[in-house]
């Protein structure tokens, strides 16, 4: 008796046993995303655009770092480097540490990566087991929430209040997600801007160290603040895990370029993890990365005009109805309590686009539980361009 017919190669697979997309990827989209892609939908229709939506400076690269990369790529064939970075990188970040903090961080402990994003996938591997829990206060940057999900971490969301600056403390922790096994914090915050002050962050190193948890520490808005520098994690402890990065201070968003400094027990898993995911961080980065260590002068020019900027908003933004939003210690964000307004800030922002050529990110991308009252204005632009923004979002709230 013949056996059932072969199915032809390139035949359509039977419907009973469809072919699904694994669930890692069943996460929320970054808005922002979104947000940028119907202010090009409006460019490109002929629009005028005034960008407050996306988080990245509008400044070029260093001259230096532009310079070192042009003439590497006219020499050298840009083959892979070392998992853990150039050596020059790594010297070269832990001498902006002794020169910028005061600290000595050994290169050793340095490791270059592909962008923060990649910093915290690697940090989020090599520290935790798939099921463990990590605290981070709410709001928050999306993507630490979705990269959790996508490798089977389960993100404990810790509702903060804007008087803790929206940051999470000890006690908030140990109340609402008492088997974490991480505490993850941002300071400067994305998307408030808030800081965590000395006393702060030393109750939270304090308790991970009592608990037996990880801290790993966001510092990628250091170098961008108002009211003095920011303090690193590392002037208290060798055991947190630091993610910082070229992208913003030092203007360098798409060169994807990052670093952590990790405790020495995460040192040879991260490369081991780094050499299988990423094999290296791009080499022409690298290279201008080091260049870019040099170019304070420039870096802080860029700084005073975050500052104006600022002032500005902060100034004008009242008279149109913005007038409670979290205290923007540092970072080019101000996160706006727009109650008053709507209980739909996607709503609102579709229409403030629409109707003003403002771009902004409603806060649910930030905070699922209370973010359809808030939004977030990036002031990274031209000063000019948040002078205009000022002014029709007055015309347009009365």
């Amino acid at each position: 008796m013949p056996g059932p017919a072969a199915r032809a190669p390139g035949s359509r697979a039977s419907a009973a046993s469809p072919l699904t997309p694994s669930r890692r990827g069943a996460i929320d989209p970054f808005y922002v995303m979104e947000v940028m892609k119907a202010a090009a939908a409006r460019e490109a229709a002929g629009g005028d655009v005034i960008h407050m939506e996306v988080g990245q400076p509008s400044t070029a690269a260093p001259r230096a770092a532009i310079a070192a990369a042009t003439a590497t790529a006219q020499r050298d064939p840009l083959g892979y480097t070392l998992a853990l970075g150039i050596p020059a990188l790594r010297a070269a970040i832990a001498g902006h540490y002794r020169s910028y903090y005061g600290l000595d961080v050994p290169a050793e402990r340095i490791v270059v990566t592909t962008g923060s994003s990649a910093g915290f996938l690697l940090a989020f591997l090599a520290a935790f087991d798939a099921g463990d829990q990590v605290a981070l206060g709410e709001p928050a940057y999306p993507a630490y929430r979705n990269i959790l999900k996508a490798v089977d971490l389960d993100p404990a969301m810790i509702v903060t209040e804007m008087e803790t600056r929206f940051q999470p403390t000890p006690a908030q922790i140990n109340a609402q997600a008492p088997q974490a096994k991480g505490v993850l914090v941002a300071s400067p915050a994305n998307p408030t801007g808030t800081m965590l002050g000395d006393a702060e962050l030393q109750a939270l190193v304090d308790d991970c160290a009592a608990k037996n948890r990880w801290l790993i520490v966001d510092e990628i808005y250091h170098g961008i603040t108002y009211g003095g520098r920011a303090r690193s994690v590392l002037a208290l402890t060798d055991q947190a895990i630091v993610i910082n990065s070229f992208s913003k201070y030092f203007s360098m968003t798409g060169w994807r370029l990052g670093w952590m400094v990790v405790p020495e027990q995460l040192l040879r898993p991260i490369e081991c993890l780094t050499q299988n995911l990423y094999i290296s961080a791009p080499g022409i980065s690298q290279v201008a990365g080091v260049a870019a260590l040099s170019a304070y002068d420039e870096l802080e020019e860029n700084v005073a005009r975050y500052a104006k900027n600022r002032e500005i908003l902060l100034n004008e933004l009242p008279a149109a109805g913005f007038d409670r939003m979290a205290p923007a210690d540092g970072a080019f964000y101000l996160y706006a309590d727009i109650s008053r307004f709507t209980n739909d800030a996607s709503d609102f922002c579709k229409r403030m686009l629409a109707e003003t050529g403002i771009a902004a990110t409603p806060g649910f991308d930030f905070d699922r539980g209370r973010g359809h009252y808030f939004m977030r204005f990036s002031f990274a632009g031209a000063t000019d361009r948040m002078v205009e923004a000022a002014r029709r979002l007055k015309a347009w709230t009365k």
